[in-house]
């Protein structure tokens, strides 16, 4: 499993012209599921999410997590996270997780967070979604967790 983590002022999530979820600070959090991941993962990455210190402190060190400043986040499932392009230029998605499988670890992942006390808001899986958001820093981390 892993997640590209963006630290932002705002984010509008948009699905056909329509608005469907808006964080006005917080994490974005783009999540590819790959084929065999479970529940065990999705655990770790959630706490590992809601844990991370990437906002700052009064000293302008980043120290503080998204529940320590109040932020909320915006979880959207993206398969292309285990795209493949070492061969030629085409990427190959066969490490992605079949999206049956996928949508239960995505929405198992939204209520992971919501347990451990984080405002959630989601995408529309598999939906064709456009992102605006205004990154913050930036700072971008990525993480990952294999069985």
């Amino acid at each position: 499993m892993r997640a590209v983590v963006q630290r932002v002022k705002n984010t509008r999530l948009e699905v056909d012209g329509e608005m469907i979820s808006e964080i006005p600070f917080g994490l974005t959090v783009f999540l590819g599921i790959k084929t065999g991941d479970s529940e065990k993962q999705a655990d770790w990455l959630m706490k590992k999410i809601a844990g991370l210190r990437i906002f700052e402190d009064g000293d302008g060190k980043m120290n503080l997590s998204v529940q320590d400043v109040g932020g909320e986040i915006l979880l959207v499932s993206q398969f292309t996270l285990y795209g493949d392009a070492t061969k030629g230029y085409r990427p190959s998605f066969t490490l992605a997780e079949r999206p049956e499988k996928a949508e239960l670890l995505y929405e198992y992942s939204v209520n992971a967070l919501k347990e451990l006390g984080v405002t959630v808001k989601k995408g529309v899986f598999g939906a064709d979604m456009q992102i605006k958001q205004h990154n913050d820093g930036p700072v971008t981390i990525l993480l990952e967790k294999e069985d």
